[in-house]
Parts: C-alpha cells; sequence; structure tokens
C-alpha cells in the first residue's frame, strides 16, 4: 500500500521534521516495512513503504537519483515497469529493481511526459532541488490517493487523511 507526504513551506521557514513525522505516523498501517524523511529548507518529504518490488533497502524511499538533484517519494505500482526500464536501461544505471526508479528515470528522461509511459495505478511527487519545483502526479483514475491542500503559505499532500 505504501503512503507519501510532503510540505512545501512558501515562507521559505524550515520545515519541521517532526510535521513530517506526525503524517506518516498517521499512515503507518499503509507501510509498516520502512519509512523515510527527507528535509531540505522549506521542503519536507516522508514515506512509509510495505515492501512488495525489491524488498532490499534499494528500495528505500525518499530516494534520490545518482546526481542529487532529483528526490521522489512514491505509492503505487506501475505494471509496466519493466517495459518502460528497458527503454532507459542503455542511459541510466538501475540500481534497484522497483518501479520508483523507473519513475524517477522517466521523469529524467521525459519530464512531466513521463506520465504517458506509465500503466497502473500510482501517486507520487518529485522535488528538482536545483529550482525547488515539486511535480506531483497521480494515475488517470485516482487510484491512488493524492489528498492536498493550498493554503496561503503553504502546500501539504498526503496518501491519506485524519
Amino acid at each position: 500500500m505504501c503512503g507519501i507526504a510532503g510540505i512545501v513551506q512558501f515562507d521559505n521557514i524550515v520545515v519541521a521534521e517532526s510535521n513530517i513525522r506526525t503524517m506518516m505516523k498517521i499512515m503507518k498501517h499503509r507501510g509498516p516495512n520502512d519509512e523515510g524523511v527527507f528535509i531540505e529548507n522549506n521542503v519536507g518529504l516522508g514515506f512509509v513503504r510495505l515492501s512488495i518490488l525489491d524488498l532490499s533497502m534499494a528500495g528505500h524511499q525518499p530516494m534520490i537519483c545518482p546526481n542529487e538533484r532529483f528526490v521522489i517519494v512514491f505509492n503505487g505500482e506501475v505494471y509496466n515497469y519493466i517495459e518502460v526500464r528497458e527503454k532507459l536501461k542503455n542511459k541510466y544505471h538501475f540500481k534497484s529493481n522497483t518501479d520508483t526508479e523507473v519513475v524517477l528515470y522517466s521523469y529524467l528522461e521525459w519530464g512531466e511526459s513521463c506520465l504517458h509511459q506509465f500503466n497502473g495505478m500510482f501517486a507520487f511527487a518529485i522535488l528538482d532541488r536545483t529550482n525547488g519545483n515539486l511535480f506531483c502526479a497521480r494515475d488517470r483514475f485516482g487510484m491512488k490517493p493524492f489528498f492536498y491542500a493550498h493554503q496561503e503559505d503553504r502546500f501539504l499532500f498526503c496518501s491519506e487523511l485524519n
């Protein structure tokens, strides 16, 4: 099942890790096998994992690409990730057998158009650490939840409301 969470502070206040951890605690039943947090200045990302594909720590999230520019939190399953990985394997070095890494490299390769590559049910957020952009998406049918709130001073998202 897994769960993702995030906060972006528009007023450039550093995100408190305790706020991300509170969001993750509410979703812990979605992902009892692993968890991770990424905090950088005004952005915080959290993840709770139910290990299904690649049970190793290579599937740990938030996942950071090798050049450290992009960070992803991903919930769901891309059913055709093996086929998409085949398209990318000559350009990118995969360290895991996860669909998360395929989604991350797909974004590096095709930008927002990467969504046209995927068949599945998913929700994810990818942070560009260079320009501060956060790209969020979910599958066409909304099978994986992506709740969000846009307030005057912040943007919040999560897989579950409480």
